[in-house]
């Protein structure tokens, strides 16, 4: 089961108290102070695992405790520190303080990790307050709390290229036929529930990954067809392909619905490369284009999944906005590290 968000409770171990002990042997009966200190607590820390893709196990089993550490001891023998607990996730998850609202860490490469909550610091034994006015302290502290928090766990898809388009658009169709991915594929609208992921192969040695988005309606960024629980798992994707069905009556206006509920989402998105595929030509044959020249700068290629027209077009158009991408991105860098 694909689950993308999740809420869970933690809490960081306790640090165990100092110790207040003094050295109480034969032929010393008046030893020094020598309790020892308390350890710290354990703290938890998430991590991103390439193996994983889905939140399912946060969503049933919500609460993680790390272990508190042990406290001091006579002899200037220190508590032991908590045990970490390691929390995996999938690659793109998002976490969050959900009563700050604060982004405690976007763990998008496999093990790039975030320390969620820190375990209480341990208290000093009394050893440690010795001073040349107190020989004999009986001072010491109480290990701190660790930390508590509930966060908010939301995972983003990392995909070369997302296919955005109203539903029954035909993109389950054409994620099938470019990849080895088996979406669910029927006539109605939103058939597809969930996202999915394929790799296409692409020239020689090289491939992409696709994602394949439910369907968006007008008013996707308010809620409406579950649209924000589907859009966040555009915002990752480098190349956006607008699918376009030939068989509806206005497709230019389709595609500005779309654009303005990418833009009412997330302005940022409007910024990537797109492509217009208009979708199911082979039940238009006689398509009037003249209404697509309105797409400026925007490349437009038209395609059927059904009869495999125009897909190696369209494979050659998501591979040069890829490779300007990388281009842009290498200039980049190039700028930072001259400057």
């Amino acid at each position: 089961m694909f689950i993308d968000h999740a809420k869970i409770r933690i809490k960081a171990g306790n640090g165990g108290s100092g110790c207040v002990s003094f050295c109480r042997e034969k032929f010393r009966p008046k030893g020094g102070p020598n309790g020892g200190d308390g350890g710290d607590g354990g703290s938890i820390i998430i991590m991103a695992d390439g193996s994983l893709s889905t939140l399912l196990d946060f969503k049933y089993h919500p609460n993680y405790k790390a272990e508190s550490a042990e406290h001091g001891k006579g002899s200037n023998k220190h508590g032991k520190s908590g045990e970490d607990l390691v929390l995996k996730v999938p690659q793109g998850t998002v976490i969050k303080d959900s009563v700050s609202g604060l982004i405690l860490g976007d763990l998008v490469v496999p093990g790039q990790s975030v320390i969620a909550a820190r375990g209480g610091r341990g208290g000093r034994g009394n050893a440690q307050f010795v001073s040349s006015t107190n020989q004999a302290p009986r001072h010491w502290e109480a290990g701190e709390f660790g930390e508590e928090k509930e966060l908010e766990l939301e995972l983003k898809l990392i995909a070369d290229v997302g296919l955005v388009g109203l539903p029954n658009a035909g993109k389950s169709t054409l994620l099938s036929k470019l990849s080895a991915a088996r979406p669910k594929i029927a006539e109605y609208p939103f058939t597809t529930l969930k996202p999915n992921l394929g790799i296409v192969r692409f020239r020689e040695n090289s491939s992409f990954v696709m994602a394949d988005i439910p369907g968006l309606i007008e008013g996707a960024h308010l809620g409406k067809g579950l649209g924000t629980e589907f859009l966040r798992h555009i915002e990752r994707t480098k190349v956006l392909v607008f699918l376009l069905d030939c068989s509806q009556e206005h497709i230019v206006q389709d595609y500005q619905t779309l654009c303005e509920e990418l833009r009412q989402h997330n302005p940022q998105l409007m910024a990537r490369p797109q492509i217009v595929a208009i979708t199911k030509i082979d039940l238009c044959p006689e398509l009037d284009s003249r209404e697509l020249q309105t797409l400026h700068g925007v490349p437009v290629c038209v395609i059927s999944s059904i009869t495999g027209e125009g897909l190696l077009n369209l494979k050659e158009l998501i591979g040069q906005q890829l490779d300007r991408t990388k281009s842009i991105s290498s200039n980049a860098i190039e700028h930072e590290d001259r400057s």
